[in-house]
């Protein structure tokens, strides 16, 4: 490790030479042109001191043990400045100094230290608040950023005062060009830096949020489903091998519930209940929004739930998300679909195909997905809507016609 830029001596204050006539010997750090001096603690009469060498001249115990401890001192404040050094912080000679004495560190919170503290305490609300697979995505964040860091400043951190929104617009360039992430996950990945950043300004450590300008780049999604004509060629076909017909079957319970996969591997028996209306409901917890949904079974869903009616416990078998997502792209190939099918497809299929394209509101749309609100609805299914209204003025225009 390079200490040129530091240097530690030992020199006499003979100004101060106490009633014993010997005087104390002091230290002085030097770093990056300034200056930081300090008593020692040890004292020696000036005839036995070498100026030239720093140290007791005399080899008596007493000057040999004065020399040893000089040297303690010398090796120990090398010790903080290489501690300092690894750390990738920018310091100053005051901070080597109270680093060597073990004064607590009372410098600003770095970036990556903030957020480490951030993640711990979102870690113990996993369960309670959050789920594990959120605070995931935080941790992912976290590094995200560490290595953006390293990348962009060559530093193991940087203080939250340094913040500025060019950070984020560095950050974003780099997860694009480095990392080639798409828009909408570079979006995500901001959105959670930002909810750091937001509570480090309300505890205190930053008098201002420095990103409050940013404004997300737009990303706007289309909503890939499945069209009533090809819902129908998918239900329509028989599969001979067990696993294929197993997993289209979850897939077509999901296009008539729209439940999410962690729904529907945790679907009970005991969340399908009557209704008010004397019809069975599937009444569950979301798990992403942690909001209550309630969704009525309809006959197709309904049939689903009857054929593996044999589970003790659970609606439905048990299917890893990976490999219904592998075998759906089997089936597609097989029933002549041509899209990149995967689960979440029949979440999407529900709200489009099922109730949107047979009329049902938004509003009941967004009800029965379990949104936290109409407007993530209106963000994705607007479009579909659209597409209805001009599908309807196609059949008109050809009525008139």
């Amino acid at each position: 490790m390079n200490q040129k830029n530091l240097s530690v001596l030992f020199l006499l204050k003979k100004e101060k030479k106490n009633k014993q006539g010997t005087c104390p010997i002091y230290c002085r750090i030097t770093y990056l042109k300034s200056r930081k001096q300090f008593s020692t603690g040890e004292f020696i009469n000036s005839l036995e001191w070498n100026a030239k060498k720093q140290k007791a001249s005399s080899k008596s115990i007493v000057n040999q043990q004065i020399n040893l401890q000089l040297e303690i001192i010398s090796a120990n404040i090398k010790k903080a400045y290489l501690q300092l050094q690894l750390a990738g912080d920018e310091f100053n000679v005051e901070d080597i100094f109270n680093n060597y004495i073990g004064k607590p560190d009372n410098k600003e919170y770095g970036v990556i230290q903030y957020f480490k503290e951030f993640l711990d305490k979102k870690r113990k609300l996993v369960g309670i608040d959050i789920q594990l697979g959120t605070w995931k995505k935080y941790n992912y964040a976290h590094i995200q950023i560490r290595d953006f860091i390293k990348w962009k400043y060559g530093k193991q951190d940087l203080p939250l005062s340094k913040l500025k929104l060019q950070f984020l617009h560095d950050f974003e360039y780099y997860l694009k060009t480095e990392r080639s992430q798409s828009q909408a996950t570079i979006n995500k990945a901001i959105q959670r830096v930002r909810s750091a950043i937001k509570e480090a300004v309300g505890e205190g450590y930053l008098e201002k949020d420095p990103f409050v300008l940013h404004k997300p780049c737009r990303v706007r999604k289309e909503v890939i489903f499945l069209s009533t004509d090809e819902l129908k060629l998918l239900e329509e076909h028989q599969f001979t091998q067990h696993r294929l017909q197993l997993v289209k079957d979850l897939f077509i319970f999901c296009c008539y519930t729209g439940l999410a996969y962690h729904e529907m591997a945790n679907l009970k028996k005991v969340h399908i209940v009557k209704g008010f209306d004397g019809n069975e409901w599937i009444k569950m917890k979301r798990e992403k929004t942690d909001k209550m949904i309630s969704v009525p079974l309809l006959p197709k869903a309904k049939a689903i739930v009857a054929k593996y009616e044999e589970f003790r416990d659970y609606a439905l078998p048990k299917f890893s998300n990976q490999k219904i997502n592998s075998y759906l792209k089997e089936i597609g190939g097989i029933v002549g679909i041509n899209k990149s099918i995967t689960h979440h497809m029949a979440r999407k299929t529900f709200a489009s195909t099922v109730l949107l394209y047979n009329d049902v509101p938004m509003e009941i749309v967004s009800e029965l997905l379990g949104h936290s609100s109409i407007k993530i609805t209106q963000e994705y299914y607007g479009k579909v809507v659209q597409k209805r209204v001009s599908a309807e003025m196609e059949r008109v225009s050809r009525k008139l016609g």
